[in-house]
């Protein structure tokens, strides 16, 4: 599998939701390395991409409320099951569950096996609530899919934090998982 550091040469045969990614990654100055793969679905599939970037992709879950009028994106270590018994109390939410494809592709533009933190740059209106484990952010790097599973990004956790996040006015609510 090859690493590149960038964006592809060649945008042909791209969704433009994935060169949307790499113009905002470029516009805000974030570097982030990137390779092409099949698509990868589970954090399984993913194994193989983490060895090729060097790092551990996250679990990325898109959820809401019962009412569906709360809706978030949770990143959690892939190594960690996920319970909303444990999530709910930390969010004052009751009943979260998984969040419906529909709304998941109107507020992120995103489809399922492509979730990830790539699909806030859409949430213009701050729909949408970015929780992260704090598990996640002890590595130095993140790795992601570009909103597109037939491709991951490694980008540094510090870059996430302090250019990405304030680029789309999302602010992380931290919980212990």
């Amino acid at each position: 599998m090859q690493v590149y550091i960038g964006r592809p040469e060649c945008c042909e045969g791209r969704l433009e939701k994935e060169i949307k990614v790499y113009d905002f990654l470029d516009k805000i100055g974030v570097e982030y390395y990137r390779v092409d793969h099949e698509s990868a679905h589970t954090a399984e599939q993913c194994k193989t991409v983490d060895v090729a970037l060097n790092t551990v992709t996250c679990k990325n879950l898109f959820l809401c409320n019962r009412q569906k009028t709360s809706f978030y994106l949770l990143m959690m270590p892939a190594s960690k099951e996920f319970r909303t018994k444990n999530l709910s109390p930390q969010l004052n939410s009751s009943r979260l569950s998984f969040g419906e494809v529909e709304d998941l592709q109107r507020l992120l533009n995103l489809t399922p096996g492509s979730v990830s933190i790539m699909g806030l740059i859409n949430d213009e209106v701050g729909a949408v609530q970015l929780v992260i484990d704090r598990d996640v952010l002890v590595p130095e790097h993140i790795s992601c899919h570009p909103a597109i599973n037939t491709s991951s990004i490694k980008l540094k956790t510090k870059d996430v934090l302090e250019k990405y996040l304030p680029a789309t006015g999302h602010e992380p609510i931290l919980v212990d998982l």
